[in-house]
């Protein structure tokens, strides 16, 4: 997490996030091109960022006028890809290293979540090799 860098806008995003809904962002990832913004939250704060009903996630999306996309954090890279690609559920986890040693994470899902975990367009696995190089700096992510 040290590593991580925060752009202005991100760190003001975070500010504005936790102020909206009471819950902590741990990290904050703007993507214009996605008209999107990934927030990993705090072990525990899920429940707080989307709010009864949905009402705070709403309130940040109008508020912001982007695209909101939440992760629970995880220390370990496994539960963490999980957070990831939810509600998809996740049979299996395996990192191992390719033949230039780059560190390679294969995700099983169950068959009927594949188009789930993958995302429109392949937005969810791009999110995850994000979240994953960023945090455990595993070189790729496949979903299988």
């Amino acid at each position: 997490m040290s590593n991580i860098k925060l752009t202005a806008d991100e760190m003001r995003y975070i500010a504005l996030f936790e102020t909206l809904t009471g819950a902590v962002a741990k990290d904050c990832i703007y993507e214009p091109k996605e008209n999107r913004i990934i927030f990993v939250i705090r072990p525990g704060d899920m429940g707080l960022a989307i709010g009864k009903n949905g009402v705070n996630i709403e309130k940040a999306k109008k508020f912001i006028g982007k695209n909101i996309e939440l992760v629970e954090y995880a220390e370990d890279p496994e539960n963490f890809v999980k957070n990831i690609v939810a509600p998809a559920k996740v049979r299996a986890v395996k990192i191992t290293r390719d033949s230039s040693e780059n560190k390679l994470m294969q995700v099983t899902v169950d068959p009927k979540d594949k188009g789930i975990a993958i995302g429109k367009n392949g937005r969810n696995v791009a999110k995850a090799r994000l979240l994953m190089k960023r945090y455990f700096d595993i070189d790729n992510v496949i979903i299988l």
